[in-house]
């Protein structure tokens, strides 16, 4: 029993690696070099834009689709630089709208806000808002009640978005940025 142990000893230290007989050092562990990020913007960063323009669903100046203009109201930062300026150029589109009506059915209007424009690169943004005009619901019942069909000709009040009105809009997704390398100004 004994030779079986010496000898199952001994097959058990030729196999060991080379590493653990003091006559080889070590391995050194290599690893790749981490792939170099490149700077952004990430997705869901807020930026405040502001209506340059009535939009409204009074008349038929306005129609679903048409596009109306925004502004970006305070720079957007990241990391210390500006990445969206205030100014910056906003768009908006009218995705559904309609018109007041009879019986005190008032105005509405949805808008979705699509990009911003910074030197004629388009920035996709998301943010979609409800217009509503207040209905005359009261008057519409009264006037049926007093008047009887007439309560028909009373009507809601259009949908309207002021200028200047503010709306958060979201960046779409991750916005890739180019840093310039700057010189240090001489003393």
């Amino acid at each position: 029993m004994k030779a079986i142990l010496t000898c199952g000893a001994a097959i058990a230290l030729a196999f060991l690696p080379a590493a653990a007989s003091a006559q080889e050092p070590l391995p050194l562990q290599v690893f790749e070099p981490a792939e170099q990020t490149r700077p952004f913007l990430p997705a869901n960063t807020e930026a405040l834009l502001s209506m340059n323009q009535e939009v409204t669903s009074k008349g038929n100046s306005w129609n679903e689709g048409d596009t109306f203009n925004l502004s970006v109201v305070h720079d957007v930062i990241h990391n210390g630089y500006v990445v969206i300026p205030r100014g910056s150029r906003g768009v908006g589109r009218i995705s559904w709208m309609t018109n007041k009506g009879m019986f005190g059915k008032s105005g509405k209007m949805d808008v979705e806000l699509e990009y911003i424009e910074i030197n004629g690169q388009r920035i996709d943004i998301t943010g979609t808002y409800r217009q509503e005009g207040e209905g005359n619901t009261l008057a519409t019942v009264g006037g049926v009640v007093l008047v009887g069909v007439f309560g028909g000709f009373i009507t809601g009040r259009s949908a309207i978005i002021p200028p200047g009105r503010e709306l958060m809009a979201y960046t779409k997704s991750d916005l890739p940025l180019s840093m310039r390398a700057r010189t240090r100004p001489s003393p």
